[in-house]
């Protein structure tokens, strides 16, 4: 409890938690999706305020996390090719290959980038049409509309330098993943308040009827997702099912309608392998056939470069609910932000990084 201490709404925070400990009356496993929220859980200790009754496993909310190695290892087969400039955003530099990463191809002569969007990639290739430019799209629905914007933008300036090497990922399917599989823990989910912005949470209506389950949208305050817990307990407890929404002040029911149009007009789902997860069905995004000229994958024939991910790294188990961070045998130890073996322990929103930065070294 030492971090709550410091945050302004101590009280406030305290007393959910005390309403959670008067609601809970048996075992319940909680999910929250987004990475985001775990830190945030991580850094104000909100899991010490909680019953030992409830426990929180950390989904595959960390667009980063997921991003396969092999996806990893194509953006550096195309990154190293004379004439290429691949831009990114900062996470994606240091998160393993098979072999090495964005930043070590850098170090070695690669023109890697980091950028803060998808448009500060466009005007690379518009400022230098003799160069190649390839934005490493990653994100979930948050930032894909984004990257839609940048595919169309580059269109309408006859950019034919510029393509994008998408790793985008949709949530609901990874939902409907986790909760159809045998080894499932998860009975409750806070869903991720920003993608929700975004898409709305009625598509999450069918996943809590089909599955029996409560879900919440929540954001990312302390109170929040106090206030998210508080609700989707209440809704275990009393065995109701469906999706209530805590973010009301940033989240409606439909979306932004705007977005969605961007998305449907530039995107199409696809079959995407998620890492230490595997291949879930619809659960990524890819160019549509009218704008497909953009897609990296086929300009540089990378496709069908595949990857095994390192034995010793349970970031799949991890990012499943199935196990914690420091019940790692790597953890801290062959496994450091600075020495990372996967994905979690590099990423800012990664469940292992948040673990480590704040000093949580037992299973919680």
């Amino acid at each position: 409890m030492k971090y709550v201490d410091e945050y302004r709404g101590e009280a406030e925070a305290r007393a959910y938690a005390d309403a959670i400990r008067r609601r809970v009356t048996r075992p319940w496993t909680v999910m929250e999706i987004c990475g985001g929220q775990t830190h945030s859980i991580m850094k104000y200790g909100l899991d010490q305020l909680l019953p030992p009754e409830v426990s929180l496993v950390h989904g595959p909310g960390c667009p980063v996390c997921v991003t396969p190695v092999e996806l990893i290892d194509r953006a550096i087969a195309i990154a190293v090719r004379p004439g290429v400039v691949l831009a990114s955003f900062g996470d994606m530099l240091r998160v393993p290959g098979s072999s090495t990463d964005l930043l070590a191809a850098k170090s070695a002569g690669a023109d890697v980038r980091m950028v803060y969007s998808a448009l500060d990639a466009v005007k690379i290739a518009a400022t230098d049409r003799h160069r190649e430019v390839v934005f490493f799209a990653v994100g979930f629905e948050t930032t894909a509309p984004g990257s839609a914007i940048a595919v169309i933008k580059a269109d309408r300036l006859g950019l034919g330098n510029f393509t994008i090497l998408s790793s985008h990922v949709l949530v609901p399917p990874a939902m409907e993943a986790l909760l159809g599989a045998a080894d499932n823990v998860v009975q409750g989910f806070l869903a991720a308040g920003h993608v929700c912005a975004v898409m709305g949470y009625r598509e999450y209506e069918p996943i809590a009827e089909r599955y029996r389950v409560p879900i919440v949208p929540t954001g990312f305050e302390p109170l929040d997702l106090l206030q998210g817990l508080h609700m989707l307990l209440a809704m275990l407890e009393e065995g109701r099912i469906g999706v209530e929404n805590q973010y009301a002040r940033s989240v409606t029911r439909d979306g932004n309608p705007h977005a969605q149009r961007l998305l449907a007009e530039v995107f199409e789902p696809c079959d995407r392998k998620w890492r230490g997860i595997g291949e879930i069905p619809g659960s990524g995004y890819r160019l549509r056939s009218r704008y497909r000229r953009f897609d990296a994958e086929e300009r540089f024939d990378v496709g069908r470069l595949t990857a095994r991910e390192p034995e010793s790294c349970i970031a799949g188990a991890i990012l499943k609910g199935l196990a914690k961070p420091p019940s790692c045998t790597e953890f801290g130890r062959g496994c450091t932000p600075e020495h990372p073996l996967g994905a979690p322990m590099v990423s800012s929103e990664g469940a292992c990084a948040a673990y480590f930065r704040y000093g949580r070294a037992s299973v919680s």
